[in-house]
């Protein structure tokens, strides 16, 4: 192997390496909460995590196949990271506020 191919692999071997300390590290973060939200967002790095390994595999085996798959999770970790926002919004709205969607009332109106 020539000196680029080594510092290639050693760079790649480092990268999946903090992968593996940010995964362990992510799945303590998922079990311990304290809230939904934190669990929420472990999810979504967890995807981002999928994502960084699948592209670490693809240069190890300098092969592109991967990539299709990393562009289809990228994006079902996008949706699902805007869908749990959004329904951690609405629950944690506080009581007596108007929705942002619906009719403002002013009090005024007759039944």
């Amino acid at each position: 192997m020539s000196v680029p191919e080594t510092v290639d692999r050693v760079l790649l071997t480092a990268a999946v390496v903090v992968i593996v300390i940010a995964g362990a590290g992510l799945l303590t973060r998922i079990w311990r909460g304290p809230s939904m939200l934190d669990r929420a967002i472990s999810l979504d790095v967890c995807a981002a995590l999928i994502i960084a390994g699948l592209g670490a595999k693809s240069a190890f085996a300098r092969d592109p196949f991967y990539f299709p798959i990393m562009l289809v999770l990228a994006f079902l970790g996008f949706t699902g990271s805007v869908g749990i926002a959004r329904f951690i919004a609405v629950r944690d709205r506080p009581p007596g506020r108007p929705r942002a969607d619906g009719p403002k009332r002013t009090g005024r109106e007759t039944p």
